[in-house]
């Protein structure tokens, strides 16, 4: 199957319904994150190359923005949030450059591993909305939880992240992702709330791993301690969100079942009441989910009382822009 570029509109708990772009090949990325839901990284790497021609990126997006408008679907974003790390593309201020052309805004959903470059701090400077991740300020806690390429350092990047926020006109987000045990300590949360401030986000959100991890010593937080968190940052922070609930199961059908969930299962795990209002939506039974199952496309994890599923990824070993 064709690599699926462009997938949803997806409910987000961050943007209304989104358009997601998947940039870049599973999966690549900076980190492997010990909570990550699309799992393990097969390939790390922290240096920007191009994976797709910004054509095959404006061209799959388009196609999809087309169908949704055709069906009356509403699109708040067009998010580049891949199953790795979207900064990794050295096409990506082209690309954004490009899409605006839709007149839909551009969200960038990053880990903000790269930023300490100019390259991607220029390229991030075009989109119209950007999440940049910090986890901990503590080195052991943040290879712990991100699991970083070799070549990265945390000073540096924590810099980066300063140098961005003093010079991006956009709308700027965080997101720290809490473990139990890790980061979600009182000294932890005091060192992580003062720094945000120093950035001064327009919001700042929290979140826990509400689907399932790569790493089954994943836990969240107690509710004792996601309280602590609220209110640490709730007194330093001039908005902040606690990403701890389910965005419900409003997915939408485009066109061939089979390529969305597929697409939409490849970044964005679906509960197993999702999906079947998706199938419902769109007049196919569970027999597809059954035979993707079968052909091991997809797979099924049970997680906190609840089937979610995921679609399989796939080592590529040569990957380049055709």
């Amino acid at each position: 199957m064709e690599r699926l570029i462009a997938f949803g509109p997806v409910p987000s708990r961050r943007l209304g319904r989104s358009l997601g772009i998947n940039n870049i090949p599973a999966k690549i990325c900076s980190y492997s994150c010990a909570y990550c839901q699309v799992g393990r990284t097969l390939q790390m790497s922290a240096e920007r190359r191009s994976y797709y021609l910004p054509q095959q990126i404006f061209d799959q997006v388009a196609q999809k923005v087309a169908e949704a408008r055709d069906l009356g679907l509403t699109i708040d974003y067009l998010s580049f949030v891949p199953d790795g790390e979207p900064t990794l593309d050295s096409n990506l201020g082209e690309e954004i450059d490009m899409l605006k052309t839709l007149g839909i805004k551009i969200a960038v959903i990053s880990n903000a591993s790269l930023i300490w470059d100019e390259k991607v701090r220029e390229d991030l400077f075009k989109a119209d909305w950007v999440s940049v991740k910090v986890d901990s300020l503590e080195d052991k806690a943040w290879r712990r939880i991100d699991r970083p390429h070799r070549s990265l350092r945390l000073d540096t990047i924590l810099q980066g992240i300063k140098d961005f926020a003093r010079e991006y006109s956009g709308i700027l987000a965080t997101e720290s992702m809490l473990l139990a045990g890790i980061n979600d300590c009182n000294a932890s949360l005091l060192a992580l709330a003062e720094f945000l401030e120093g950035i001064d986000p327009e919001v700042s959100y929290i979140s826990v791993p509400i689907r399932p991890p790569t790493e089954s010593w994943v836990q969240m937080p107690s509710p004792e301690n996601l309280c602590l968190a609220y209110q640490i940052f709730s007194q330093r922070l001039k908005r902040v969100e606690l990403l701890v609930g389910y965005e419900g199961d409003s997915f939408d059908f485009t066109g061939e079942a089979k390529e969305d969930i597929l697409a939409i299962a490849s970044v964005h795990p679906m509960r197993e009441a999702a999906l079947r209002r998706f199938l419902e939506k769109s007049g196919n039974s569970w027999d597809i989910i059954e035979e993707l199952l079968e052909k091991k496309e997809l797979l099924r994890i049970e997680y906190q009382g609840n089937s979610f599923y995921l679609r399989r990824p796939e080592r590529q070993d040569k990957i380049g822009a055709e």
